[in-house]
């Protein structure tokens, strides 16, 4: 089972709720970032070109628990930066757990071992390692040698504890889909509940943008990757959104299904664009003009974004909104496979170069 039957009816009695008191617009995930500093420079990552003062601040637990209360989303995701480096992330994640929220803690699990200690096993809480693919490959991509060995070390023992353990792969233009196959196979047989999958997007912060894919080049991708799937593959995400992915389903973007409360407030209008800021989340969803976001606006800066903090969301409503998506969604689990004779050819001929990304000098904050 890719993710747990408690959190999947608490996601299913979310939806239901709200589209029976007729709220058309409710977030699904709350994206909690406590700080921004991580102790990697990802060339796919801008969130450390931060100034310093900005890089050392943190969201105080109490910052924490008055944005997710106010949101009312029943799972929270922690990005950064690197939440394993905030002094208080177990006193954060302890409250959260206390108010009964899914939460993924999303780290590059540098200092999973060390800080491990921190935390107790719940059917709450998941380490959501990210891994951009295999060990040459995930070091170049984190700018970082050893890093994968490192991050499979912090897996082990996380899982030999006990604890929910998915991992989190970003892939840019560039990437082998063999080589991410065999990837697959890799996680699995560390005994990780599942993975999770998203395209690579350009925002304006990100050093690296001459490597992020367009539509149809993510759909080529995705089909190559996920069709054709080994037996023991388990992905921790909805099936229709991969299914997106690999240009089997459209969807318009859902931007606030998945709303980010950072160190500047209420982010405008997802976790990828920065228009600006609101105060409360109430102001974020009256004040946002929602019609100029997801591909489907004309937005130039939304034209190649097919990434599952919009798009997710939309795939889990069909699930929970309409019979057809509910169908799909036991259709999709039942039979997973996705037997495609065009893409296993496709994965016979030459693979292209897998280090898409630029180097960048690791930095330390």
């Amino acid at each position: 089972m890719p993710i747990p039957i408690s959190q999947m009816w608490t996601v299913a009695t979310y939806v239901l709720k709200q589209r029976l008191s007729g709220r058309k617009q409710y977030p699904l995930v709350l994206m909690l970032e406590p700080l921004f500093r991580c102790n990697l420079a990802c060339a796919g990552c801008g969130k450390i070109q931060y100034p310093a003062h900005i890089l050392k601040k943190n969201l105080s637990p109490e910052d924490c628990f008055r944005a997710v209360d106010e949101c009312g989303a029943p799972m929270v995701s922690i990005p950064g930066g690197e939440p394993l480096m905030h002094p208080q992330i177990a006193e954060i994640v302890a409250g959260l757990v206390k108010r009964g929220k899914y939460i993924y803690l999303c780290t590059n699990a540098l200092l999973l071992k060390e800080k491990i200690d921190q935390f107790t096993p719940s059917k709450y809480l998941t380490f959501s390692v990210h891994m951009d693919g295999e060990r040459e490959h995930h070091d170049f991509s984190v700018c970082k040698e050893g890093g994968y060995d490192v991050a499979v070390e912090g897996i082990r023992e996380a899982v030999k504890r006990g604890f929910r353990v998915t991992t989190n792969t970003t892939l840019f233009d560039g990437a082998d889909p063999n080589s991410v196959r065999s990837f697959f196979g890799e996680m699995m047989n560390l005994g990780v509940e599942g993975m999770m999958l998203s395209p690579g997007y350009s925002y304006d912060k990100a050093p690296d943008q001459q490597h992020f894919l367009g539509k149809d080049r993510t759909r080529d991708l995705f089909r190559k990757i996920l069709s054709n799937r080994a037996p023991n593959w388990v992905f921790n995400q909805s099936p229709l959104f991969l299914e997106y992915l690999m240009g089997d389903r459209e969807y318009a973007c859902t931007p606030w299904g998945m709303p980010t409360y950072n160190l500047f407030g209420w982010q405008k209008p997802c976790y990828l664009l920065q228009d600006g800021y609101a105060d409360t989340f109430a102001e974020l969803m009256e004040s946002t003009e929602w019609h100029r976001y997801g591909t489907e606006s004309g937005n130039p800066k939304c034209s190649n974004c097919m990434v599952h903090s919009g798009y997710e969301a939309s795939a889990v409503h069909d699930t929970f909104g309409s019979l057809k998506g509910f169908l799909g969604t036991v259709r999709a689990t039942l039979s997973s496979r996705y037997r495609d004779r065009q893409a296993l050819e496709a994965l016979k001929l030459p693979a292209k170069p897998s280090h898409a990304l630029v180097q960048i000098e690791e930095v330390q904050v």
